[in-house]
């Protein structure tokens, strides 16, 4: 007997954050296996703040947003449990792109990897330090910020999944990492635990000036995860030549009305700078290289991440809804299983 699929659906556009009756929880049946299909039973589900944006009602980036009645989009890691596919055998784990649900069935064509098993590495890690977390901090800080042994990093939202993961590779790479939090116990954790020369404190106030003591010398990267006023803040502390990956805009993913215009525009030109906004699948050929390189940092030690774990898909839409408030710390993970 198949076993049932829980599911949460989008329900409706939110205005502002979202809340809980922008979702729908309900309960449906499995078909059989097509030839070539496998199912998975899904063990955990990554949250992430681009899926704000695919909610739609407010700001949304690349590809429509999702429509009333669809599963919610997400990643997950599953055990294949069922298996008509040779490539694809039960017992192995997999990790794919398969929405807030408790099983899926797949034919291998909609998933990200494999994962083949490491012992120092636990099957979380391969949702964020490991996984699309990791590449992400990867691929913005290395393929766009091109980082120099010696040069000063500053990453915003770094007590977050992905600004924990850039500082970290900020300093196996031989930088200077510098890291934006909110609230003395995050800026604490960034330091002591993942490792960050300083960290400041933007609800204290005066950014600007917490950032010039902290880099005498200037900034060379800024990794911007937040944008708007933040981002306004910082161009004026960039060295010249400074890059700037801009990977999320957390500040403006539930803003109502006209979103932040920035104002220091001028600036990217006085000080030659060079924005670029990316997304992960930009980088899909480098998948492979930087999971490896991750995996050998978080084996040895040097890349150490945090998660913070709702238990339930029932409790997902209220994990979803805590993230987006700053609520966890690292990456925000649902054990379904």
């Amino acid at each position: 007997m198949k076993p049932t699929n829980t599911q949460v659906l989008f329900r409706r556009e939110p205005r502002g954050f979202p809340t809980a009756t922008d979702f729908e929880i309900v309960n449906t049946s499995l078909p059989e296996l097509g030839p070539g299909q496998f199912l998975l039973r899904n063990l955990y589900l990554s949250l992430d703040p681009y899926m704000r944006m695919l909610m739609g009602g407010g700001w949304t980036f690349r590809g429509k947003p999702m429509s009333p009645g669809e599963v919610m989009v997400g990643r997950v890691i599953g055990e294949v449990i069922e298996s008509n596919n040779a490539d694809f055998r039960v017992g192995e784990h997999i990790v794919g792109r398969l929405g807030w649900q408790t099983y899926a069935i797949s034919d291998g064509s909609d998933l990200d990897f494999k994962v083949i098993p490491k012992d120092a590495i636990p099957l979380t890690a391969y949702l964020g330090a490991c996984g699309s977390t990791g590449v992400t901090a990867w691929a913005g800080l290395k393929m766009i910020g091109d980082p120099r042994a010696g040069e000063t990093v500053l990453v915003s939202a770094a007590a977050g999944s992905v600004g924990s993961a850039v500082g970290q590779i900020a300093k196996a790479m031989g930088c200077r990492a510098i890291g934006i939090a909110g609230g003395q116990e995050k800026c604490r954790i960034v330091t002591d635990e993942f490792g960050f020369d300083a960290c400041l404190d933007y609800k204290r106030g005066d950014l600007a000036a917490q950032i010039r003591a902290a880099a005498a010398a200037g900034v060379d990267v800024y990794f911007d995860n937040v944008g708007g006023e933040m981002l306004d803040t910082v161009l004026p502390q960039l060295n010249k030549q400074a890059r700037v990956p801009v990977c999320g805009v957390l500040s403006q993913y539930n803003a109502a009305g006209e979103p932040y215009g920035v104002k220091n525009t001028r600036l990217i030109f006085d000080k030659s700078l060079r924005l670029q906004g990316f997304l992960l699948s930009d980088y899909r050929q480098q998948w492979d290289q930087a999971r490896a390189e991750l995996e050998e940092l978080v084996a040895a030690g040097r890349l150490r991440y945090r998660e913070t774990i709702a238990k339930g898909i029932e409790n997902a839409p209220e994990a979803f809804i805590g993230m987006l408030h700053g609520h966890n710390i690292g990456k925000q993970l649902v054990q379904l299983a």
